[in-house]
């Protein structure tokens, strides 16, 4: 069975979030790296749902009262997407009081905390690249100079491709990915972020 029926199937053929009944796709949490993908990483969303998750400029806040249902899912990407959408609208009052109510997991609870929605604006942290460009969780990086493992003698070298990062959230200039099979803490003045197409 493919990934969409499956999550017709979990749904009932209805928006997670919303339970609208028109223009249904597959939604798959960001980062992957961190647990998105697959069944369990993704939501059947409709097509408003997804457009105010994806431009922020766009949420209108009363659409999203239907939270008040959707946060009591036991399915963890629907979870982690109403703890994500309360959070960037608490200003509003009523998505404090959801957000009070609402328990996650702390592996679930990190994986919510990785788009930044639960923080202001003065707190976000930007990673950004050597050359300056933004690097999101998820990115695929190059290293622009040989590096030296911390703790083994492993050298990472210049050219080496570090896919689906992680990113930091109390330091800028600190990214997580894997290299061979080794995950490891790479300074972000150190590598140039990919094109998608590389």
């Amino acid at each position: 069975m493919s990934l969409q029926q499956d999550l017709e199937n979990r749904s009932g053929n209805q928006c997670e979030l919303c339970t609208s009944t028109s223009n249904l796709s597959v939604y798959e949490v960001k980062p992957k790296l961190t647990g998105g993908g697959g069944v369990d990483g993704s939501l059947l969303a409709c097509e408003t749902c997804v457009t105010q998750i994806e431009n922020p400029e766009e949420v209108d806040a009363n659409h999203w009262r239907c939270l008040n249902d959707a946060m009591w899912s036991e399915h963890r990407a629907v979870k982690v997407v109403a703890w994500r959408m309360l959070s960037r609208l608490r200003k509003e009052g009523w998505p404090q009081d959801l957000l009070d109510m609402m328990y996650l997991e702390d592996d679930d609870l990190r994986f919510a905390k990785e788009s930044g929605d639960h923080l202001e604006e003065s707190e976000k942290i930007i990673h950004r690249d050597a050359n300056g460009a933004i690097l999101q969780a998820g990115d695929s990086v190059v290293l622009i100079k040989d590096l030296k493992v911390k703790g083994s003698s492993m050298v990472a070298k210049q050219g080496t491709a570090v896919r689906r990062i992680s990113l930091d959230h109390e330091n800028a200039k600190y990214i997580e990915g894997k290299v061979g099979p080794t995950q490891i803490v790479i300074i972000t003045d150190y590598v140039k972020k990919m094109a998608d197409k590389e």
